[in-house]
């Protein structure tokens, strides 16, 4: 959905869901245009509702220091930037009235109690945050130039991911998968998207198999 579409839409929505950075595509919505929305949704008795799992290597994005106001929710992970999917731990930014709403339908045991202390540990780590985002920038975009040397152009995509459009985006998933190197594929639009190797030889092992994928095609 393009951003002209969501204009157009936007008067006759209660709720309206923002993935910002989009997964897959990559697309980054500014706060003001976010905020100009909510204010629309909101004059109406609306919500907004942000997913910003992606965010943490772009913070000047989030939406976060505003979650106070009615209307809008922000939701983080910690699965991406932080690398801790297998925990299934992130949060909610919102007003206080409906954060007591909201504890009250969880309940006090959704998290367990290691699993919070790990969190609480991370968000406090400013300066890790900051080495994480050097980090991801440059591995972001030494993904995108591996795939533009391997003739394989991203649409789209972010520090953390890039997002390819293909023809033979199944083709290529099964390519890779049959390596052992898994991609997300979007049959619909006939894509994929690529997150980060994480080792050198990781990094050697895609670079492979891209060159075999071209060879084989």
């Amino acid at each position: 959905v393009q951003e002209q579409e969501v204009d157009f839409f936007l008067d006759s929505l209660d709720v309206l869901v923002v993935v910002n950075p989009n997964n897959p595509t990559g697309l980054s919505l500014s706060p003001q245009r976010l905020l100009d929305w909510h204010a629309r949704l909101a004059q109406r008795g609306g919500w907004l509702v942000v997913d910003e799992a992606f965010i943490d290597v772009t913070p000047d994005l989030s939406l976060a220091s505003h979650a106070d106001q009615v209307g809008l929710i922000v939701l983080r992970s910690f699965g991406k930037f932080f690398g801790l999917a297998g925990v299934r731990l992130g949060f909610v930014l919102a007003e206080r009235k409906l954060l007591k709403l909201l504890a009250e339908q969880v309940g006090p045991w959704a998290v367990s109690g290691p699993t919070r202390v790990l969190g609480q540990v991370c968000l406090r780590d400013t300066d890790g945050h900051a080495r994480q985002r050097s980090r991801c920038i440059a591995a972001g975009q030494r993904l995108f130039e591996l795939l533009g040397r391997r003739g394989l152009q991203p649409q789209g995509g972010c520090a953390l991911f890039q997002w390819l459009i293909t023809p033979h985006a199944e083709r290529l998933h099964e390519f890779m998968a049959q390596r052992g190197i898994l991609l997300r594929l979007f049959v619909h639009n006939s894509s994929v998207r690529l997150g980060l190797p994480d080792t050198e030889a990781d990094w050697l092992r895609l670079d492979e198999a891209l060159a075999a994928y071209k060879d084989a095609t």
